[in-house]
């Protein structure tokens, strides 16, 4: 099984995993830092070890909708993949440098459905499943902002009778909360990873032949923890402190909303962006509080780099489908 191809695929996606810890698990611990609720060092930490876990937990719901319910078995080659991924990448990259804001997993669904449609036409898109997954990054930034307003909302009328006090429950609660976040963030964005592992194996063997190595949760786990290491320290100011002042209602609210999301879309096979869902619910929750003091211009964007990463990463993905089906002919 451990052809050149693969080897290459195994490359590419581990860059992929690598990158979306850069530019995802950062927000993960952005409010509870922020809110001062635990330490940088502290929060990265407890991070980490959440992330590392979050691919053995909560199914392989998001993997199986990534490797078999997008495009058809007879689509998935080895140019193929190596495109999806080379696409996904490359935008990625072309985003950093230009210093927008990217989504790792519309830059990956993107691609995916511009190979296979350039590749072998729309007939090999299946549309229940891609119509899914579309959806899903469409609507879990709406989500993220609507449960982080209702639960601030919440919050503030269950302690309006206490004293300043509780905020110290907030922080603890906002600990234990951002272990779940971590843990989801882990499991959703860890199953794309081996997703791609899964149509690795498809493109490089006999359809008899297809599994999941054994070996895939640990691979996506450590490309991730190391994107984390990586990327982390740079994304806390954003999250935490551009889009809104957290305090620590707000980051409680923010964690719980982002939990409540990221674990829904895990258990449906939801593929979403969990940094998305994390910023969309920092906005719900400061907007719960003031909306006049949340700083709308980041958070707009945001939303338009976002609107660029589907298209774009689709015609990255196209064109380099094109180079390398020419070159392994």
């Amino acid at each position: 099984m451990f052809t050149f191809s693969f080897l290459l695929i195994l490359l590419l996606t581990f860059a992929f995993g690598y990158l979306n810890g850069v530019n995802g698990a950062g927000s993960v611990i952005a409010t509870v830092i922020s809110s001062r609720a635990l330490k940088p060092n502290a929060a990265l930490a407890l991070a980490l070890l959440c992330i590392c876990a979050g691919p053995f937990v909560f199914g392989l719901a998001v993997a199986g909708t990534m490797s078999t319910d997008l495009v058809s078995l007879s689509a998935v080659t080895i140019p193929l993949v190596i495109a999806t991924l080379g696409g996904a990448i490359g935008w990625t990259a072309l985003a950093a440098w230009l210093r927008l804001p990217c989504s790792m997993t519309q830059a990956l669904i993107g691609s995916l459905l511009g190979t296979t449609w350039i590749g072998f036409g729309t007939q090999a898109i299946i549309p229940n499943g891609a119509i899914k997954a579309l959806l899903a990054l469409l609507l879990s930034p709406v989500l993220g902002i609507a449960a982080g307003y209702i639960m601030v909302k919440l919050f503030r009328r269950m302690g309006a009778s206490t004293s300043p006090r509780i905020n110290r429950w907030f922080k603890t609660g906002q600990v234990i909360i951002s272990l779940l976040v971590a843990l989801a963030f882990g499991s959703n964005d860890g199953q794309k990873v081996i997703g791609i592992i899964a149509l690795g194996v498809m493109a490089t063997s006999s359809p008899s032949e297809f599994n999941i190595p054994s070996w895939a949760a640990v691979f996506a786990a450590a490309a991730m923890a190391a994107g984390t290491l990586a990327g982390s320290k740079r994304l806390v100011r954003t999250l935490g402190s551009r889009l809104y002042n957290v305090q620590p209602i707000h980051g409680f609210g923010a964690q719980t909303a982002s939990s409540i999301v990221l674990l829904a879309a895990s258990l449906t096979g939801s593929p979403v962006s969990g940094s998305q869902v994390i910023a969309s619910a920092i906005v719900g929750a400061g907007s719960a509080e003031r909306i006049h003091k949340v700083r709308w211009g980041i958070f707009q964007q945001i939303c338009g780099a976002w609107a660029l990463t589907l298209p774009l990463s689709a015609l990255t993905g196209t064109l380099l489908y094109m180079v390398i089906s020419r070159l392994m002919l």
